[in-house]
């Protein structure tokens, strides 16, 4: 339970029609009608002075696709016609804002909902604009923008408009194809003074010229890549294994979804963002480079939303014995996702009012590649991490 604070929190989803972005918002508007489930909502269960109520968020947000939420949720098949009806028909009425997209960035997906921008620059205006319209329309405390859209292809992070805020906006008034759509999202909200999370793979409030950026404004930044699956178990497997003196030979990972998700990184641009991030996990908690890490990702349109991750962990104990794990998780994605976001959300709105700007690194334990303040190594390992967000929340 959240300490009742009555200030009105907006969640801007970038990508508001996507499968995690409706799931997260039928889930907030079924609690709102009455339903007091909390399951999978990992901060529910806490006092926390000062955080926003799960009932005082409010959403809107930008989608290529035009489409009304309780049309695009039941395309994505997380949630049941019943469920829609049960508490959510709000999403009848919701539809997402005209959106920045990129087919150089991210091949796979586009729409027709698009914002129609001479450049980089007026892009941001719009974006901006959005956001302020949104805060006074709703009568908005404060907003947070959270990045849900599909994975951009890997930029080159040596080009030098990435690596100064100053020659980012140059960057934006020559409308650089180095800025990919997600950064001019992170801009816009960190320059608007709103706190901002990069739920995804892609590359954006991570550059050097947007961390600049953040910490000047003193705007708090987090990110990136969700841990919803396969990694979460690997970052609560790899300390124990560790702790055991069990040593690591080889780690094979596969997926299988059919969601958007899936679609988008069956462009090997998008996957090759999706593996980077996936990729350095292990080697960081166990402290040696595990030579056979394999991570496959592949769309299978009948699985839908329900993906399925397998691994075979191949490890070796006392007297060079020889040994397996293996581990099969049938996960429902956007329902392990969906309250993270949501969590996140509170955690970053808490910390703008704290004066606590820059990466927050206490919100490691949600992602894949956590961002961190000062360059040094992220911490992946699940138990610390969890530590860390409890000392920044002040509850134990």
């Amino acid at each position: 339970m959240s300490m009742q604070t009555g200030r009105r929190v907006g969640v801007a989803f970038v990508g508001m029609g996507g499968a995690v972005a409706t799931t997260a918002i039928a889930g907030i508007e079924m609690i709102k009608s009455g339903s007091n489930r909390l399951d999978g909502l990992p901060l529910a269960g806490l006092a926390v002075p000062g955080i926003a109520d799960y009932k005082d968020l409010v959403f809107a947000g930008w989608d290529l696709n035009g489409d009304d939420l309780a049309s695009a949720a039941t395309g994505h098949g997380v949630l049941s016609a019943q469920d829609i009806e049960n508490g959510a028909q709000v999403l009848k009425g919701i539809t997402p804002w005209p959106a920045v997209g990129s087919a150089k960035f991210c091949k796979n997906i586009d729409g027709k909902n698009r914002i129609v921008a001479s450049g980089h620059r007026e892009a941001v205006s719009i974006i901006a604009s959005d956001l302020r319209r949104f805060q006074q329309e709703s009568n908005l405390d404060e907003v947070v923008v959270v990045n849900l859209a599909s994975t951009e292809r890997w930029p080159d992070l040596d080009d030098p408009t990435l690596n100064s805020s100053a020659a980012f906006e140059k960057g934006l008034d020559a409308s650089d194809e180095a800025i990919s759509p997600a950064m001019l999202y992170a801009y816009a909200a960190i320059k608007s003074g709103i706190p901002y999370a990069n739920f995804t793979p892609s590359v954006a409030a991570d550059v050097p010229a947007l961390l600049e950026l953040a910490r000047e404004l003193n705007v708090p930044v987090a990110g990136k890549d969700g841990k919803t699956g396969q990694t979460m178990m690997k970052t609560v497997l790899a300390p124990a294994f560790k702790a055991r003196a069990l040593h690591v030979d080889g780690w094979f990972s596969t997926n299988i979804l059919g969601n958007r998700d899936g679609l988008a990184l069956n462009d090997p641009n998008s996957l090759q963002s999706k593996l980077n991030t996936k990729g350095t996990v292990l080697d960081s908690i166990l402290g040696y480079p595990v030579e056979d890490h394999l991570v496959h990702i592949h769309y299978y349109r009948p699985r839908g939303d329900d993906k399925e991750a397998w691994d075979n962990i191949d490890i070796t104990g006392f007297m060079g014995q020889r040994m397996q794990v293996k581990v099969n998780f049938l996960c429902k994605d956007s329902i392990l996702a969906a309250p993270l976001v949501i969590e996140i959300a509170r955690v970053l709105e808490l910390a703008k009012k704290r004066g606590d700007g820059g990466v927050q690194e206490q919100l490691s334990t949600f992602f894949k590649a956590p961002m961190v303040k000062n360059g040094h190594g992220p911490e992946h390992a699940f138990g610390k991490q969890e530590t860390m967000l409890l000392d920044w929340l002040g509850v134990h």
